[in-house]
């Protein structure tokens, strides 16, 4: 893992139609999402763009970027219910291994939405992949007439109908005057969570604000295995260095504004000293300790990581592991006197892990 390239990746387009587009990231470009078992993909629709019905490999975590009238449907594995949702900007929502959805933009401006998940069960490590019930490479497709014939008791006409008529591939456009199922809103609120009107865990002025969206906060999150933070940095502010201690890949997509992201890595050696923007996607192998500084515009994040519970140790601030170090101990590793010793235990913890532009 040592010599393994960091370097952040913008998404590729995979599909793009009147209806929308898909974009990924392909392991073979960027050949740490293999390698640590972690994927990501992006969801435009347009206006009226409709995602097919279709299931996936691997458990993510999906992001709204933007739109505010989004619908998903989702079949959750050993139910025979669907449950509609409805989707704005800022939400969560999480889809399980196996999951059935389906997606549709009701708004007049495009839907954006960014799936970052973990690959372990995939068939291609670090990439998802898609089985479509319907369309050009649907299922109901790949079967022989005669069995499809017999299992859903049709003539071969009425096969041809059935495997045929719809000729698009992963998204459409639908016709106005198409009505799709409304939202339920008891049920978007156990099965969607608004990052945006959450209380962030911790809040700093002029500093930013960290948000954690796991399963203690939003149950749902428990069924894919992952966990989410939000992490907004204002202008020129810094988020200090930590590392997740139980063994989590952290795969961080840049949501807005631009900035840097330093990561060291085994020995103490710098792996990663680069500006980013939003649409880059970064993995921050386990363990790997990993810092941001925003640009003078400010920086958004969302780092998914392959755990539930995350544990996220920091290594500067009021909270930080220093502080739980007893002065001797301090002083003989860092090889100082005892002055400087207690000036740098006093100024830690004087900080947060959002740290303002000094003025």
């Amino acid at each position: 893992m040592e010599n393994v390239d960091l370097t952040p990746m913008t998404a590729q387009i995979a599909s793009e139609v009147e209806g929308g587009k898909y974009e990924t990231w392909s392991s073979s470009k960027f050949p740490l999402l293999g390698k640590t078992n972690v994927g990501a993909g992006r969801l435009t629709l347009q206006p009226r763009g409709f995602a097919l019905p279709h299931y996936a490999d691997s458990s993510k975590v999906g992001y709204v970027l933007q739109g505010t009238e989004g619908v998903v449907g989702m079949i959750l594995p050993n139910s025979s219910h669907q449950k509609v949702l409805k989707l704005k900007k800022g939400d969560i929502i999480p889809v399980p291994l196996g999951a059935v959805s389906w997606w549709f933009n009701k708004g007049d401006s495009e839907l954006i939405l960014v799936f970052l998940g973990e690959t372990s069960t995939a068939l291609i490590p670090g990439e998802f992949s898609y089985f479509f019930l319907t369309g050009a490479m649907g299922i109901l497709g790949g079967f022989s007439t005669e069995l499809t014939s017999r299992a859903y008791n049709l003539t071969k006409d009425e096969v041809q109908k059935l495997t045929k008529s719809q000729t698009g591939i992963l998204i459409i456009k639908l016709e106005e005057g198409k009505h799709m199922p409304n939202p339920k809103k008891d049920m978007s609120s156990k099965l969607v969570y608004s990052i945006d009107a959450a209380e962030p865990d911790i809040a700093i002025k002029n500093g930013g604000s960290v948000t954690k969206v796991t399963e203690s906060e939003f149950a749902f999150t428990g069924e894919t295995g992952l966990s989410a933070v939000r992490i907004k940095l204002e202008a020129n502010a810094i988020k200090s260095p930590n590392f997740p201690a139980n063994y989590a890949v952290q795969l961080i997509y840049i949501t807005k504004g631009n900035g840097k992201v330093e990561i060291v890595g085994i020995n103490g050696k710098l792996v990663l000293d680069t500006t980013v923007k939003a649409g880059d996607l970064l993995v921050v192998p386990q363990f790997y300790v990993v810092a941001q500084i925003a640009g003078p515009d400010g920086m958004e994040l969302l780092s998914v990581l392959t755990t539930t519970k995350p544990i996220l140790e920091e290594l500067a601030g009021d909270t930080s592991i220093w502080g739980a170090l007893s002065p001797s101990v301090l002083e003989a590793s860092l090889n100082v006197d005892e002055e400087f010793q207690q000036l740098f235990l006093s100024n830690t913890q004087k900080t947060s892990i959002l740290i303002p532009p000094t003025i």
